[in-house]
């Protein structure tokens, strides 16, 4: 297993550190942190260099949540009457569940601006556990809610392009269990270009007026997207490490069940959950409905984002690539075209290869999905099957992966390997059903990971 230097954990954590501008906004703010293990306002003590709790067991930060940040299309911005002509969120109270992989002691949350057309005013924000421990509702159990400080204030301003990151909140969360970020502003996003996350699966509440610490929302309007919310880290066990998943639509879960956390990174997580020997491990879902390796969709290309979504996310070890098929089936359903899109992809996955090596990173490469049947994709001369079975090839024989993870063999139909089997996929021929993504979480080897 390679590990990071010691170097470029200092480079990231101080390239994390520069993005950050925060503003206060009012006074008194509460110190949730524990008794000389806290953050001071002003320093980055304490937390971040303690190594160890209070036991003698040795701790350290680790991603336990991620979502990748997208400009929000005009048809996903957040419902009436909460975009206005130049302003979204306006006097608002936004509520969003997420579903943390591994837990910790304490936690702490990131926010992305990476997207918006201003500053992003975070008036208040907080983190609690959400009633029934359920996905996707409005309401929080009582006592758990927890008010989050930036530096020690209540509010943060995060600039045009970057993230801030919360003060660490004493909060022992179990592996798998949900949490319900609220966030208030006051004056809302002065721009129609924001940050969100689109596919979340997963339903969001908004409320006009300041509700962070009401235990629900009446009449709160829903939607499912994420806004804002890019990251959960938990303070673990040093044994607590990351796998990273570069993905599309098939990873963000197009086809899943919303509020049902079962995309196959979830079901995934589950698997992982249940051996001792790779219960450690948690699991981040970088992907978008979409997106391409090579050229910018939904979101950045993935050359682009992976230094932000994968080698700035804390504690990966490891990476799990699944991606390419967007890239065959936008591109020309011609034999050039696709042999040079083929091409292309093979020598971007060795750029990938090469950057997360340089970071110490272990690159499992996961071969393309069939989509023989499918309205956009499928070609009548085969030219892009050709190209898929081509990529496929070279990741299986090229050695240039650390490992591969046939999820091609996993979910392909015997009899017609060009399509996938028929009870597998959500009527498309191209996305899974959760069976289906069930067969790619049974397909990833334990052996890689323990």
């Amino acid at each position: 297993m390679r590990r990071r230097s010691s170097l470029t954990s200092l480079l990231t954590a101080g390239a994390l550190a520069a993005t950050v501008l925060l503003t206060s906004q009012a006074t008194g703010a509460l110190d949730t942190t524990a008794p000389g293990t806290g953050d001071r306002t002003g320093t980055h003590a304490s937390a971040d260099s303690a190594s160890r709790d209070a036991r003698g067991a040795a701790r350290h930060w680790v991603n336990t949540w991620t979502s990748m940040p997208q400009l929000t299309e005009p048809h996903n911005m957040p419902p009436a009457p909460f975009t206005e002509d130049g302003l979204v969120m306006d006097d608002t109270t936004l509520r969003q569940t997420v579903r943390v992989t591994v837990g910790g002691d304490r936690i702490r949350l990131r926010f992305s601006n990476a997207f918006g057309g201003t500053g992003l005013p975070i008036t208040a924000a907080s983190v609690a556990f959400p009633e029934g421990g359920k996905a996707g509702t409005d309401a929080i159990r009582p006592g758990t809610s927890r008010p989050l400080t930036f530096s020690g204030r209540p509010s943060a301003l995060v600039p045009v392009g970057a993230q801030v990151v919360s003060d660490p909140v004493d909060m022992k969360v179990a592996p798998g269990a949900n949490l319900a970020v609220t966030l208030y502003l006051a004056g809302g996003q002065a721009s129609n270009d924001i940050t969100s996350h689109p596919g979340s699966r997963t339903t969001s509440h908004l409320l006009r007026g300041d509700h962070v610490t009401a235990e629900d929302l009446p009449g709160a309007t829903a939607t499912n997207h994420w806004y804002f919310l890019s990251g959960v880290e938990a303070w673990s066990a040093k044994s607590t490490r990351a796998v990273a998943v570069l993905g599309d639509s098939l990873t963000d879960g197009r086809g899943s069940t919303t509020n049902g956390n079962d995309r196959w990174p979830d079901q995934w997580f589950d698997r992982l959950q249940a051996r001792r020997g790779t219960a450690h491990l948690a699991v981040l879902n970088q992907a978008a409905g979409g997106n391409r390796v090579l050229d910018d969709g939904l979101g950045p290309n993935v050359l682009a984002r992976l230094d932000r979504d994968v080698l700035a996310q804390t504690g990966v070890e490891s990476l799990i690539v699944f991606e390419g098929v967007n890239d065959i089936g936008t591109a020309a359903a011609t034999e050039a075209a696709q042999e040079r899109v083929a091409a292309d992809l093979i020598a971007a996955y060795e750029q990938i290869v090469t950057r997360a090596h340089a970071h110490g990173i272990e690159v499992h490469g996961a071969t393309l999905l069939p989509f023989g049947g499918n309205e956009m994709y499928d070609d009548p001369a085969g030219h892009r099957e050709s190209a898929r079975r081509k990529v496929n090839d070279w990741i299986r024989t090229s050695g240039r992966f650390d490992a591969v993870i046939d999820f091609d063999r996993a979910v392909r139909d015997p009899a017609a390997p060009e399509r996938l089997r028929p009870d597998l996929h959500d009527g498309d021929w191209l996305h899974l059903n959760p069976a289906g993504y069930g067969r790619l979480a049974a397909a990833v080897p334990g052996r890689l990971f323990r």
